[in-house]
């Protein structure tokens, strides 16, 4: 029954009574009003248009949503420069998407270096400068600028997480089977030059702000508080598992495919090891009663919205999504430790840096507003469950591990933005199993033998759910 409302109510909270080609023709008429209160019920429309186009990638709907937003919203004199701003990059984009780059081949990267402040990436043959696209993102919200190079027509043998003094990330990645992305970003504005020489692509860095890299993780961030509970025997969650067979979850390795994820420590792939975890977490269920399905079982990519969107047609009780942190190799030695996060949109400076790696590009230029109104959205249902899962979870991967690593750490609960989980209609969390870019922890993430003790403690978890609730 409860889940039966659930997915009533989430239906009917994106979708609403109408199409969206009515809602549009609604909003549009009433935008072309006088009176204010039709202006409110337009802008109100566009704004659901605009969540209704990101969910769907309609990219011609989020235009025409963008449109009525900013003009609406500058008829009631409501603060749209958020909006604007993206309707800006948006136009931009799409205008210079228009422009097709006529290239019979394509370039490989073969070797990407740092010449004192300028950024160096040599390909296999001559570059066409029309093949890069530069283009800025300012989330204002947040205030974080990320200065981004797509290079059509272009490949490489993998992700790369680059690094430089006073900026605080630079990441390299196959975009799409076609085009490279090389993304900046940093708190403070970094003014970059750029030129072709030959088959050379060289990007030379101004003026940086010129301090170190922060310190990660001096978070000062609260924990989410766990309720004392009395402990379940080995007893008692084996007498339950003999119950559990009318249970379903879905596991989800993080990343796959031309998505590697972190690149860690001996180059260690994050995809890989979440992928080995996943399988284990999958065995152990359903030796125990579970009926399991998983998102990925090899090296797939699928994009973040398709995820949830299969534990939803599978009707799943959970959905476990499984992943591995990083930090740059400057913060390396200092990263440590294992966290559980449910779906919310945090403020925490943690949760957002943890976040914002694992979320792909689907809709990273969605406007902060049009973010936080959509996860405030799409959580509250199940926000409070999804709690108790990530605590149960937590509680049984230390449990678990500690009998055999007594130092493994508890980096805690939390809350987190991560699109991954959005769009569930059931308990869901996202497991970050330890720091693959630590030296020490990601040798016992590519232990066979931890990579079982783990995922056992995560079916104890889940067992443990259940037991509670």
């Amino acid at each position: 029954m409860f889940k039966s409302i659930l997915t009533l109510l989430f239906c009917i909270s994106l979708l609403g009574a109408a199409s969206n080609k009515e809602i549009l023709g609604k909003a549009d008429t009433l935008s072309k009003s006088s009176k204010t209160a039709n202006l409110f019920k337009a802008y109100n429309d566009y704004k659901t248009l605009y969540l209704n186009a990101v969910t769907s990638s309609d990219q011609p709907l989020r235009e025409k949503a963008l449109q009525g937003i900013v003009k609406s919203g500058t008829k009631l004199n409501i603060d749209i420069s958020e909006y604007a701003d993206e309707l800006k990059n948006f136009d931009k984009k799409t205008t210079k998407s228009s422009k097709k780059v006529a290239l019979t081949s394509i370039t490989t990267m073969k070797s990407i270096r740092w010449d004192e402040d300028t950024l160096v990436l040599s390909f296999d043959q001559d570059l066409d400068p029309k093949q890069i696209k530069y283009f800025t993102i300012h989330d204002t919200k947040h205030n974080r600028f990320r200065y981004v190079f797509d290079i059509s027509s272009s490949s490489l043998t993998k992700n790369q997480a680059l690094t430089k003094q006073g900026i605080s990330r630079i990441k390299l990645n196959q975009f799409d089977t076609k085009t490279l992305r090389l993304v900046f970003e940093d708190q403070d504005k970094i003014n970059l030059s750029f030129d072709v020489d030959g088959n050379d692509l060289k990007i030379t860095v101004i003026a940086a702000n010129g301090k170190p890299v922060g310190e990660l993780f001096k978070d000062t961030s609260a924990k989410v508080e766990e309720p004392k509970e009395k402990e379940e025997s080995s007893e008692d969650i084996k007498k339950y598992s003999k119950s559990s067979k009318q249970k379903i979850i879905v596991i989800d390795p993080g990343h796959g495919g031309k998505d590697s994820g972190a690149i860690g420590y001996k180059n260690y792939y994050e995809k890989n090891v979440v992928l080995d975890v996943a399988q284990n977490v999958r065995n152990m269920l359903v030796s125990r009663g579970y009926k399991v399905y998983m998102t990925r079982d090899n090296d797939t990519f699928i994009e973040l919205k398709e995820r949830t969107a299969m534990a939803n047609r599978k009707d799943a009780d959970l959905f476990i999504s499984i992943h591995a942190n990083a930090v740059s190799s400057a913060s390396a030695d200092r990263a440590y430790g294992i966290e559980t996060y449910f779906l919310s949109p945090s403020r925490s400076s943690r949760a957002t840096r943890v976040a914002a790696m694992e979320n792909s590009t689907d809709i990273s230029d969605m406007s902060s507003y049009g973010k936080s109104t959509f996860l405030n959205f799409t959580t509250n249902l199940t926000r409070i469950a999804s709690n108790k899962l990530a605590i149960d979870v937590q509680k049984g991967i230390l449990g678990n591990l500690r009998k055999y690593h007594k130092d493994v750490v508890d980096a805690g609960v939390r809350e987190g933005p991560f699109w991954v989980l959005v769009g569930a209609q059931m308990p869901a969390i996202l497991v970050e199993i330890g720091f693959i870019t630590n030296p020490q922890e990601s040798q016992m993430l590519v232990d066979k033998t931890y990579e079982q003790n783990m995922a056992y403690g995560i079916a104890n978890g889940v067992d443990r759910y259940f037991i509670n609730n």
